[in-house]
């Protein structure tokens, strides 16, 4: 199980802009490589906020969970 360590308006702010950038390169003309970065860090963004973690956070000891921080996050 993962530990919380990204608070409710942290998870909607990635959450909603992961999905922009997931839908940025539909929309405007991007080289293979730059579309292949944009929907990168749009998976990142969506899949942190879906999932209330962050691996960076984790590292920096950064946590905007308001829950406990020993409490626990199921996937």
């Amino acid at each position: 199980m993962l530990k919380c360590n990204v608070g409710k308006q942290e998870r909607i702010l990635r959450i909603v802009v992961g999905i922009a950038f997931l839908a940025i390169p539909e929309l405007l003309p991007f080289s293979f490589w730059a579309t292949g970065a944009v929907y990168l860090i749009g998976a990142i963004g969506l899949t942190t906020g879906i999932l209330a973690y962050c691996p960076a956070w984790h590292l920096l000891g950064k946590n905007t969970c308001e829950r406990n921080s020993h409490e626990s996050h199921s996937i």
